[in-house]
């Protein structure tokens, strides 16, 4: 299997790039099988990290191994589907410091495909991002994350997280939006909520309301416009949503300049055994919540740097 010059230009500019900053690792984003001789020998002795969606996860198995031990590739867990790719990026950097494979500090080149072709069998990459983890991960560690999952399942974190993460950097029909989500020990936060309006979850199957469906929370971003809370079982089911929450716990920590729905989710996750998310609406940075602290901060993922951006800028220097 032949690289595409353009992807070879790019794996590249990503050497160039992974050189410069310098970067702790290179992250590819891969669609379908590539050459992984030729992508190793085109950015060197240095980590990198790859994410590659498997509808068959038993077969690969083998395989990876094989990889992994020849060209020391690392393979990252993300599930298959049409799942956006920034969707896709931010759920491989997760399970990247989750696995420690790479610090919440570090800065990751990555190689994708960001414009979409419509040719699925042949989708080429043709752009390159850098993400500098310790701007969206500030206090974020692999035991921290860890411990998140022990009380909720880290698939459901996730879509949770990135959900926000979207909200947060594109808001809706052009309009910033601020909202919370309370996941987990949803018993007791219900004890703690009250409706502010009719629930817009009310009469739909469980499968309808995953929300680690994607359809699912393209649908739930349109309820977020909505003043209150969405309420999320530990499976990813939301239960409810318009809901006030009113937890009486007061003894947590909250940085000036944080308001009520800020107060409500260090509240709630200190009453309770809940991880609580927020959107702040007027900069979309996204806040976890847990005992009372935040343990989570992820500032809106800048956008990507586009293959003939690069090519263009690098031309002209």
């Amino acid at each position: 299997m032949v690289l595409s010059s353009q992807f070879q230009a790019l794996l590249q500019a990503g050497r160039l790039l992974a050189d410069s900053l310098p970067a702790e690792a290179v992250l590819v984003m891969a669609d379908g099988p590539l050459d992984w001789a030729s992508v190793r020998r085109e950015l060197g002795p240095r980590a990198l990290l790859v994410a590659q969606a498997e509808d068959e996860p038993e077969r690969p198995l083998k395989e990876r191994d094989r990889l992994e031990k020849d060209y020391g590739l690392s393979f990252l867990e993300i599930e298959a589907g049409p799942t956006p790719i920034q969707e896709r990026m931010s759920i491989a950097l997760l399970d990247a410091v989750r696995s420690e494979k790479l610090r919440p500090g570090a800065s990751v080149v990555v190689l994708y495909n960001g414009i979409t072709t419509g040719d699925e069998e042949n989708p080429g990459m043709d752009s390159i991002s850098v993400i500098r983890l310790g701007e969206h991960l500030e206090l974020l560690s692999a035991k921290e994350l860890k411990r998140l999952d022990t009380q909720v399942p880290l698939g459901t974190l996730q879509a949770v997280v990135d959900l926000a993460t979207q909200i947060g950097r594109e808001g809706r029909e052009g309009q910033p939006i601020g909202t919370m989500f309370v996941v987990g020990d949803t018993a007791k936060v219900l004890k703690h909520s009250a409706p502010m309006n009719f629930n817009p979850f009310r009469g739909y199957s469980a499968e309808e309301r995953d929300v680690r469906n994607p359809a699912v929370r393209e649908q739930i971003k349109d309820i977020a416009k909505l003043e209150g809370a969405l309420i999320i079982r530990r499976d990813g089911v939301v239960v409810a949503g318009c809901m006030r929450v009113e937890a009486p716990e007061r003894s947590y920590n909250l940085s000036m300049g944080l308001g009520t729905r800020h107060a409500a989710a260090s509240a709630i996750s200190k009453a309770t055994r809940a991880v609580a998310v927020t959107v702040s609406q007027s900069t979309g940075v996204v806040r976890l919540f847990q005992g009372g602290d935040v343990v989570l901060r992820i500032e809106p993922m800048a956008r990507p740097i586009l293959f003939g951006h690069f090519r263009l800028q690098a031309e002209s220097v």
